[in-house]
C-alpha cells in the first residue's frame, strides 16, 4: 500500500492520517487497485475491502471511513455521527470533534487538504478542485472547525497529491475567470504548450488560500497524481485516454478514541 503521510500532521498528537495511492488493494483493470471510491462503476465488494485496508491503517472499520458526495462546491458540514455509503451528504468540507471517525477526501486530481488542532482536538477535511477553492471551500472548511472551538493559529494544513502544473492545461476562459477574482492570481498561469492555453498551478493557489488564514502550518505533498500513473488514479490521465471511467484516491484523518 502506498500511503504518505506529511510530518507536520504527524507531530499533531492524537491523530492519525494518511494519503493513500491506488497501491495495495484488490480491484482490477482500470480500477487496480486501491480505489476507494463507491461512485464507480468498480465493484461495491472490492471498494470496501479497499476501505477496510485503508481504515485498517487509520485504526477504524470501513463504515467509520466517512466521505461525502462531493459537488465541487464551497460547502462545509459539522460531523457527529456516520452516514452509511448509500447517503453521503453533498458538501465538499467537513469537521469533526468525534473520536473514531476519519474524515475521508475521494480524488483524482483534485487537492485533498487535511487539518488538525490537537489542541481542540478537531480535524478537518477539504476537496479543493479549482472551482471549490476559487469559492472558498478552504475557508469554509476552516470555519467549521472553529464552530468546533478550534483556532486558526493552532491548526496545521496540508495538501495532498494533486494534479500539479506542468500537467494542467487550461483554456483562456479558465485563465479569466481567475483573474477576474483578484489581478495577482495571474501568477498561478504558466505560458501553455499550444496558443490561448495555460498551465494552471493548483496546489500553488490551494496554499495560497491557506497562508492567508494565519494557520500554524501549510504543508504539501509534492506528488502530482496525473504524471505519477503507478502510484495514483487521474481524471484526466483517464480522459487523455479515453477510459470509460477511474478510481480515486483516499485522503483522509481520524481523531484517535
Amino acid at each position: 500500500m502506498n500511503v504518505v503521510e506529511c510530518p507536520a500532521l504527524g507531530q499533531v498528537s492524537g491523530t492519525r492520517h494518511g494519503f493513500f495511492g491506488r497501491r495495495g488493494g484488490v480491484s482490477e483493470g482500470i480500477f487496480a487497485s486501491l480505489n476507494c471510491g463507491y461512485g464507480s462503476d468498480d465493484k461495491p465488494e472490492a471498494v470496501r475491502e479497499n476501505r477496510t485496508r485503508a481504515g485498517r491503517h487509520l485504526g477504524v472499520g470501513h463504515d467509520r471511513v466517512l466521505t461525502l458526495y462531493q459537488i465541487h462546491s464551497p460547502d462545509a458540514l459539522v460531523v457527529r455521527e456516520c452516514w452509511t455509503r448509500e447517503a453521503p451528504p453533498k458538501a465538499d468540507a467537513m469537521a469533526t470533534a468525534e473520536p473514531g471517525i476519519a474524515l475521508g477526501i475521494l480524488t483524482a486530481d483534485c487537492a485533498p487538504v487535511l487539518f488538525a488542532d490537537a489542541e481542540a482536538r478537531v480535524i478537518g477535511a477539504a476537496h479543493a478542485g479549482w472551482k471549490g477553492a476559487l469559492t472558498g471551500v478552504i475557508e469554509s472548511a476552516v470555519g467549521a472547525m472553529e464552530g468546533l472551538g478550534a483556532k486558526r493559529a493552532r491548526i496545521a494544513a496540508t495538501i495532498g497529491p494533486c494534479i500539479t502544473q506542468p500537467s494542467y492545461e487550461v483554456g483562456d476562459e479558465f485563465r479569466a475567470r481567475f483573474v477576474a477574482a483578484e489581478a495577482a492570481n495571474a501568477k498561478y498561469f504558466g505560458e501553455g504548450r499550444r496558443a490561448g492555453h495555460w498551465q494552471f498551478d493548483l496546489p500553488g493557489y490551494v496554499a495560497l488560500r491557506l497562508s492567508r488564514l494565519g494557520l500554524q502550518s501549510v504543508n504539501q505533498i509534492d506528488r502530482c497524481t496525473y504524471a505519477d500513473q503507478d502510484d495514483y488514479f487521474s481524471f484526466r490521465r483517464t480522459t487523455h485516454r479515453g477510459e470509460p471511467d477511474y478510481g480515486r484516491n483516499l485522503s483522509a484523518i481520524v481523531l484517535a478514541p
